[in-house]
């Protein structure tokens, strides 16, 4: 539940683009590692960061550094956080002004 008009504008501002909202949608349906989701958007690992990063600040998504067998090279891997959206008068009228 949206609590504060902050967190309502961030929430709007990660979804207001739509490369974000296809990043959004690629993570919840599995959880990706930055490369191959960049490589499989077309777009730089350094692009998608600062998408992740504005999804990440909307509490959409989450990340986790794993190290594998074999590698000694952290990997980061994202997925999308369970959310539901629901934005009525009744919300709006109750945002705190933070």
């Amino acid at each position: 539940m949206v609590q504060s008009i902050d967190e309502l504008v961030k929430i709007g501002e990660a979804l207001g683009n739509p490369v974000r909202v296809k990043i959004l949608k690629m993570l919840c349906e599995k959880e990706w590692y930055v490369y191959e989701l960049a490589k499989e958007l077309g777009i730089s690992r350094q692009l998608l960061y600062l998408h992740l990063k504005k999804l990440e600040k909307a509490g959409l998504v989450e990340s986790e550094l794993r190290l594998e067998p074999g590698d000694p090279r952290a990997k980061k891997y994202y997925k999308a956080k369970q959310f539901k959206i629901v934005i009525t008068n009744e919300t709006l009228k109750n945002l705190k002004e933070v």
